[in-house]
């Protein structure tokens, strides 16, 4: 079983930025996939990118590649999503999520645990 927290939203300006962390527990972490997607009001849930076991393969929506940048840190048991010149449409509840596949996934059928969520408010 895996459990996780997300932190570090907020409401910014465009333009700005933000980190997003995701604090797991359990002592697999490190042999798990992780993914962060997101859902705005009235939209479905759409990926936004996702990590692989090691790190050394990762995912990116076309819609934040090159702004976002995802990264994990197996000691610390957490995976980070830093999100550069954010825009209005950006705004969203994200959520992270875990796989127990080893290697990353878009599809979020593909995810077996999931965090609560945290919201990223970004006015023009």
């Amino acid at each position: 079983q895996v459990q996780l927290v997300e932190s570090g939203g907020g409401v910014v300006q465009a333009g700005g930025s933000l980190r997003l962390s995701c604090a797991a527990s359990g002592r697999t972490f490190s042999s798990y996939a992780m993914g962060w997607f997101r859902q705005a009001p009235g939209k479905e849930r759409e990926f936004v990118a996702a990590i692989s076991w090691s790190g050394g393969s990762t995912y990116y929506a076309d819609s934040v590649k090159g702004r976002f940048t995802i990264s994990r840190d197996n000691v610390k048991k957490t995976v980070y999503l830093q999100m550069n010149s954010l825009q209005p449409e950006d705004t969203a509840v994200y959520y992270c999520a875990a796989s127990r596949s080893m290697s990353a996934h878009i599809e979020g059928v593909r995810y077996d645990y999931w965090g609560q969520g945290t919201q990223v408010t970004v006015s023009s």
